[in-house]
């Protein structure tokens, strides 16, 4: 076997598998949590159990999620910030996670050195989407349209400094469109709108707005990224619209405090990319309508680092400030 073919297959093995030199990195033995900044039930809470139920057998301990909400993440990340790093704590590190470090100012914490990244477990590109009484079937239509009526038409999102307005943000400066910011609270509140035609458009991971594109309710003008994406395969990508600076994902990866031994980053990141390849986990993974990853931690860690330049020149030149 070669020697990239080798590192691939002890990547994507479970833990329990591996040679014993590989697999003595222990931790304590007691419970691992996994704490999520977010509210139960959106898509990295929902990662985060699949993860916790099918990982636990690799690293050897029980997984739980512990949703601990509060000023946008910061305070799970916070708190999972100043944990022992012994490998009994992680976190998601995720998209809202790299607008953070640059919407909030004096975070309680580094945003680039507070944590050992593990891997990129998932993504998803965004999509663009707008009511079906917009007369336009694609993003240049769209483009026209806005440029021929600026400060006409808006874009909703899901509140200041979410991933749905910065993306509405980087469309605008990628275009030079005038189309106003409609902020709501919370993803449910701003479908309605927008189904109902009281907003026109919306930048959304594509899990969110595929059922109502599927039922009619939304017209997809885009996909965020390089290629179409096999859940909207109709659906032309940025690169095909004219776009390609409109490449953009949500993405949900998992972080330990820095600090945390290298043994015990390498043998989390085994369990955790394992666990994503196992066909139960695929399953309902592929069902949520997104695309497993499970990078290593040297590219996660780049992953990081580029998002959070990439975002806070975007809130930079758009002026937003956190509420």
């Amino acid at each position: 076997m070669q020697p990239n073919r080798t590192r691939r297959a002890l990547a994507l093995a479970p833990a329990a598998l591996l040679p014993p030199t590989l697999g003595r990195a222990q931790m304590n033995g007691r419970p691992i949590t996994i704490v999520v900044p977010f509210s139960a039930g959106g898509s990295t809470d929902l990662v985060s159990r699949v993860v916790a139920q099918f990982a636990s057998a690799g690293a050897g301990a029980p997984m739980i999620v512990d949703n601990r909400t509060g000023a946008g993440g910061v305070v799970g990340w916070g708190a999972v910030a100043r944990a022992n790093p012994d490998g009994n704590t992680l976190c998601t590190i995720e998209l809202s996670y790299a607008i953070a470090a640059g919407l909030i100012p004096n975070l309680p914490f580094d945003p680039h050195k507070a944590f050992a990244q593990i891997t990129t477990a998932i993504k998803v590109p965004h999509v663009l989407v707008v009511n079906p009484g917009v007369p336009a079937k694609t993003v240049q239509e769209f483009i026209a349209l806005a440029k021929a009526q600026p400060g006409r038409l808006n874009y909703g999102s899901g509140g200041n400094g979410t991933n749905t307005h910065l993306a509405g943000e980087l469309f605008k400066s990628l275009t030079g469109t005038a189309i106003v910011h409609i902020p709501y609270k919370g993803a449910g509140a701003v479908l309605t709108d927008l189904m109902s035609g009281q907003v026109q458009a919306l930048i959304t991971s594509a899990p969110t707005a595929l059922p109502h594109i599927r039922s009619g309710k939304l017209r997809a003008l885009m996909v965020t990224g390089a290629q179409r994406n096999p859940t909207l395969p109709d659906v032309p990508s940025a690169a095909e619209s004219g776009l390609p600076g409109m490449d953009m994902d949500f993405w949900v990866g998992f972080g330990a405090p820095a600090g945390t031994p290298p043994p015990v980053i390498d043998k989390l990141h085994r369990a955790i990319v394992a666990s994503l390849s196992l066909p139960e986990a695929k399953k309902r993974i592929d069902e949520m309508g997104l695309t497993a990853v499970g990078s290593t931690p040297a590219e996660a860690t780049a992953l990081v680092n580029r998002e959070i330049e990439r975002w806070s020149a975007v809130i930079k030149q758009a002026g937003i400030k956190p509420d």
